[in-house]
């Protein structure tokens, strides 16, 4: 999968921010890319201190860029963007000092088009990377939430790797309807950056009507305003997850449906569902889980554990900017 994204990215290099400079684990990760040619990475910090971080642990980051929120020439024209996208909820000394902090600071690069895309989260809180982004990235035209996908990636039996989309996992503690047709909608559309023909099965204790009760219906009633909004893609639901998955089980439940017993795209009820589910792939399934990757904004930007390596980090950083 990273062979055919990394191959894409040659063709059109991007740039991407990292907003914890220092950190080893993005040293690391942007050494490798630098050496890959193909992913151009900002470093946020002091250059100094960012140097002496490299050499102590031994990364070559010569290429990268570095920027320090606090010497930045730009700084000026940034504050003027920032407190006219802000619309007098913050005044101008309140975007000053905002955008002396790196998931500030980075997420204005990528929205004055100094940087494609952006990677925070290291030691930044999810909420921390997100905030940022829904205040001066915002959503896409027509996107009222942003929502967020994992992609599940194992080889299988053929040699080739079986990938899952699974949303929304990580940001949507309860979705309404609208809210799941938009979900769906993105989490089908980033899985096809990953080579999925997307089939969207809408999962539920219930299998068309098996079942009884409000989260019942409002599965099912995701699944038919999904069904009416991209009359293309392929959608079904409610589906239990067996349904879903296996032929066989399909064949009893729902015989002849062109979904059932082949979904790959994967949409939850809510987000206890959807934590559960990719961790228990990922565990019992052995699945490789890459994410969560952000949906529904106007650029990309995504947000690491802060208990990720740096391997997560490269592999993080890849995603990110395939999405541009």
């Amino acid at each position: 999968m990273f062979e055919l994204l990394i191959k894409h990215l040659k063709k059109d290099p991007k740039v991407i921010v990292f907003t914890e400079g220092t950190d080893p684990r993005i040293l690391e990760a942007s050494s490798r890319l630098l050496a890959g040619t193909f992913l151009k990475p900002i470093l946020i910090g002091n250059p100094d201190e960012i140097r002496d971080a490299a050499e102590e642990v031994g990364y070559n980051i010569n290429g990268a860029t570095m920027i320090d929120p606090l010497n930045y020439d730009r700084m000026d024209e940034m504050v003027a963007r920032m407190f006219e996208l802000r619309k007098g909820k913050m005044t101008e000394e309140q975007c000053r000092e905002a955008l002396t902090h790196g998931n500030y600071f980075g997420t204005m690069l990528v929205q004055m088009g100094v940087a494609d895309c952006l990677l925070g989260g290291a030691t930044y809180s999810t909420a921390d990377t997100v905030r940022p982004a829904l205040q001066l990235i915002k959503t896409k035209p027509g996107n009222k939430i942003v929502s967020s996908c994992f992609i599940l990636v194992r080889p299988s039996a053929t040699g080739e790797n079986e990938v899952l989309a699974m949303g929304d996992c990580a940001i949507n503690i309860k979705p309404s309807e609208d809210d799941l047709v938009e979900i769906a909608l993105e989490t089908a559309e980033c899985g096809k950056i990953f080579g999925i023909d997307p089939k969207v099965a809408f999962l539920s204790y219930s299998t068309f009507g098996s079942g009884k009760g409000e989260d019942v219906d409002k599965m099912r009633n995701a699944a038919a305003k999904t069904k009416a909004a991209r009359p293309d893609l392929m959608v079904e639901g409610e589906l239990q997850f067996d349904a879903a998955v296996s032929p066989r089980v399909a064949k009893v439940k729902c015989p002849n449906n062109p979904v059932a017993g082949h979904a790959n795209t994967f949409i939850f009820p809510d987000i206890n569902a959807g934590n559960i589910g990719y961790k228990i792939a990922q565990r019992l399934g052995n699945f490789d889980a890459y994410g969560p990757i952000l949906l529904g904004l106007n650029a990309p930007i995504n947000d690491l554990s802060r208990g990720c390596n740096a391997l997560e980090v490269y592999s993080m950083a890849i995603i990110t900017a395939a999405l541009s």
